[in-house]
């Protein structure tokens, strides 16, 4: 990021004042053009920040009886954001809502969040979601997307229509202005939602540069009192840019990812270095180094093999290839690099081989555990035919899925033990996951088979005589450990596994009461169509 210095702001384009006077009047004509309602994204930086200021000073210059529809500002708070940022926007939040009131501008600030069920730690460490890479960026939907367009949505249902107002620009990056461009209609200020019906998209600042953006926002005043000098250190301190508000699959995509330019989550794993977090603690925020130090060990545990289950969360099981070369007349089996893993190689003596299409008698042979950590040292092996006709081997492994239980007690624990010791020095209720977080992942757990106190033992264990949640009786396990010590017995007596049984036991706990019990079936033929139990 380079950022203007001091004296080049001072010598300011001599048509700047035209540049700003130009969009404001755009944004009148937008606002006055039709009845649609706008939700203007707010996500802290500084694009979105010259946007909502714009639309604040226009509206505030035009006649009160011209004020005729909503002004709806939403930011995205994921649950994970990084601490400086989500204080920023909840002050600025806060002024903008009191400001326009007070001007009787109709304005209104809203915060958008994920529900519980979707939060970044629910699906980790609940549910067991590998941490997001650049092939699997789940969290930009459930954090981000989904919690925005549910918003849009609700107003889509009230008004009929709305218009998205946005701080994306074309020379942020080429695919983002191709995206732009790519959308617009030649002739219209209004571009239609590529996934959202009714709703428009309107890009009040698609021509500035980034020049302009900070030129405007050093020498224009806040109208609600921020301090732009402020937000532009903020940028300085973290060595990074903005995370955009993302309201589409589009912008994702053009987007990129937001880890290594970004005011976004602290817990970011899609890039190997996290310059934002890295640059607020080089900056002097000493207290944050807990944060990077867990967020690094959590992108460092990602892909190690016993951190995860080897069959996907449907039970499905696939395969992964592998290489094996030769060095100095001995085999390798290489193991390619993945995020902040560095590549390996391995003897190839030291793994088993099995031809691939023995994989089900193998594993079944062997009582072989797919959800456990434990890791067999074991190659799948295939025969290809080449185009010249030469037949070559090919090797695998067992594919990864979840995280195992194991792995998310241990992420659990960590997680505790870094908030129970952070020290936000402006917020002293701060927390990085919540007491309804804790209890959603206790409840997705019990749903998977997990019977014991788990979540409870472990926040005790790292809060000692400070723990203070309440846990509900509805979520204690339906089987005392004596009666899961009798159920494990008969499910070996039987030959069924004892995960399925649970599975199927809290499915009926579910079920139990209503009359018509209608998806039963549907649910009990997810759990015994998983792959692993037809091995």
């Amino acid at each position: 990021m380079t950022f203007l210095n001091n004296g080049l702001i001072s010598n300011l384009f001599s048509n700047e004042k035209t540049l700003i006077d130009e969009a404001k009047e755009q944004i009148k004509e937008a606002y006055r053009e039709d009845p649609r309602p706008w939700v203007v994204g707010y996500s802290g930086g500084k694009d979105s920040t010259v946007v909502v200021q714009l639309v604040f000073e226009a509206l505030a210059e035009l006649p009160s009886d011209e004020r005729s529809k909503k002004v709806y500002v939403i930011s995205s708070d994921t649950l994970v954001e990084t601490p400086l940022i989500i204080n920023s926007i909840n002050t600025t939040l806060s002024r903008i809502q009191n400001k326009a009131l007070e001007l009787e501008l109709p304005i209104e600030t809203h915060k958008v969040r994920p529900e519980p069920e979707n939060s970044f730690w629910v699906n980790l460490i609940g549910k067991g979601y590998p941490s997001p890479s650049q092939n699997f960026r789940w969290c930009t939907d459930r954090l981000k997307i989904e919690p925005a367009n549910a918003f849009v949505m609700s107003k889509v249902s009230t008004f009929g229509e709305v218009i998205m107002v946005l701080g994306v620009r074309e020379d942020e990056s080429v695919s983002r202005g191709n995206s732009i461009r790519e959308h617009t209609i030649k002739g219209h200020r209004f571009m239609r939602h590529s996934t959202l019906s009714n709703a428009y998209v309107y890009a009040p600042i698609r021509n500035f540069t980034l020049d302009d953006v900070w030129s405007y926002l050093l020498n224009s005043p806040s109208p609600w009192g921020d301090d732009n000098n402020e937000l532009y250190r903020l940028y300085q301190d973290s060595n990074s840019g903005e995370c955009p508000l993302v309201i589409d699959q589009n912008i994702k995509e053009s987007a990129g990812s937001c880890g290594n330019s970004r005011f976004g989550c602290w817990v970011c794993t899609v890039v190997t270095e996290d310059k934002a977090l890295t640059g607020f603690i080089q900056s002097g925020h000493d207290w944050m180094k807990p944060l990077l130090d867990f967020r690094n060990w959590l992108t460092s545990i990602r892909d190690q093999r016993n951190m995860r289950m080897k069959h996907r969360m449907n039970g499905q099981i696939y395969f992964r290839d592998v290489k094996v070369i030769e060095e100095d007349e001995q085999k390798f089996v290489l193991i390619p690099k993945k995020a902040a893993r560095k590549e390996r190689k391995i003897p190839f003596e030291q793994f088993e081989v099995v031809e691939k299409e023995e994989h089900r008698n193998y594993i079944a042979k062997n009582n072989i555990d797919l959800s456990s950590p434990e890791d067999h040292m074991v190659l799948f092996r295939s025969h290809e035919e080449t185009l010249d006709g030469q037949i070559v081997e090919k090797y695998a492994q067992l594919g990864l899925g979840p995280y195992t239980i194991e792995a998310r007690k241990e992420i659990l624990t960590r997680l505790l033990a870094v908030q129970r010791t952070i020290s936000h020095p402006d917020d002293d209720s701060y927390e990085l996951i919540s007491e309804e977080e804790l209890k959603e992942i206790r409840r997705v757990w019990f749903k998977q088979g997990e019977w014991n106190y788990s979540v409870p033992d472990i926040y005790q264990k790292v809060y000692g005589d400070n723990a203070s949640i309440n846990w509900e009786v509805d979520d204690l396990p339906m089987l005392d450990q004596e009666q899961v010590s009798q159920l494990s017995l008969l499910c070996q007596e039987f030959n069924v596994d004892l995960k399925v049984m649970k599975k199927l036991i809290n499915i009926e706990k579910d079920f139990a009461g209503y009359k018509i019990r209608r998806g039963l079936n549907n649910e009990i033929g997810k759990v015994l169509q998983q792959d692993y139990l037809h091995l």
